[in-house]
C-alpha cells in the first residue's frame, strides 16, 4: 500500500454525554464531499450472547474490559490499510452484540469515537489526530439521561443508578486521565465552532499532503 494514500484516522473521546458525537458529526459536515466514515467504540462492546439478561445488566459498560478492543484494533488497522471489514452491530435493548454485521469500505477519513479509545495504546498508535471533548459533569449527566431514555429504551431510575454506580467513577478513573494523550482538548463540545473549523482545516491539510483529491 502507498503509505501516503492511507486514510487519516481521527480519535474523538471524552466522557459520556460530553458531545463527542456532535463534534464528530460537525467534522463530518465540514468535510462534505470527502469520503468519510464515523465508527463508534460502542459498536465493539463484547459479545454477551452466552450470558443471562441479569448478568448482562450487571456488566460495567464504562470499564475498558467491556470492549472487544482486539477486534476494534484489528478492523481499524485493516481499514487503515484500505481493506473492507464486517463491523459488528450492538443491540442496546438486548445488552449484547447483534448477529448482523455491517460492511464498511475504506474511506479517506475515519473518525473513531468513544469514551475509552485513548486508553488503549494500540488504538492511539493508529490515530493521526487525538481529540478530547471536555464538558462539565452536570451537562453530561443531563445529556445522558435524555439520550438513554429517548434512544435506548432505558428508565430514568436505571440511567441515574448506572451513572452513580459506574459511569461517574469510571470517568474519573479511566476516561479523564486519557486527556493527556490528546493533541487537542475541545471545551464545550459541538458548540466550539473555532475548534471544529481548526480540526477540519488540519484534516484537509493532511489529506492534500497524502495526495487525496476531491476535497470539498
Amino acid at each position: 500500500m502507498n503509505e501516503n494514500r492511507r486514510p487519516i484516522i481521527i480519535g474523538v473521546t471524552g466522557g459520556s454525554g460530553s458531545g463527542k458525537t456532535t463534534v464528530s458529526k460537525a467534522i463530518y459536515d465540514n468535510l462534505n464531499g470527502q469520503s468519510i466514515q464515523i465508527i463508534t467504540q460502542d459498536t465493539y462492546y463484547n459479545d454477551q450472547a452466552d450470558m443471562t439478561m441479569a448478568e448482562r445488566k450487571a456488566v460495567n459498560y464504562d470499564h475498558p474490559l467491556a470492549f472487544d478492543s482486539d477486534l476494534l484494533y484489528e478492523q481499524l488497522n485493516q481499514l487503515r490499510h484500505n481493506q473492507a471489514v464486517n463491523m459488528p452491530v450492538y443491540n442496546y435493548e438486548e445488552y449484547t452484540r447483534s448477529t448482523e454485521t455491517v460492511r464498511v469500505e475504506p474511506q479517506d477519513v475515519i473518525i473513531l469515537e468513544g469514551i475509552l479509545i485513548l486508553d488503549d495504546e494500540r488504538l492511539r498508535s493508529l490515530m493521526d489526530i487525538k481529540v478530547y471533548v471536555d464538558t462539565d459533569d452536570d451537562i453530561r449527566i443531563i445529556r445522558r439521561i435524555q439520550r438513554d431514555i429517548q434512544e435506548r429504551g432505558r428508565s430514568l431510575d436505571s440511567v441515574i443508578n448506572q451513572y452513580l454506580a459506574t459511569v461517574k467513577p469510571m470517568y474519573h478513573q479511566f476516561v479523564e486521565p486519557t486527556k493527556r494523550y490528546a493533541d487537542l482538548i475541545v471545551p464545550e463540545g459541538g458548540e466550539n465552532r473555532v475548534a471544529i473549523d481548526l480540526l477540519s482545516t488540519k484534516v484537509r491539510d493532511i489529506l492534500v499532503k497524502r495526495g487525496h483529491t476531491n476535497l470539498g
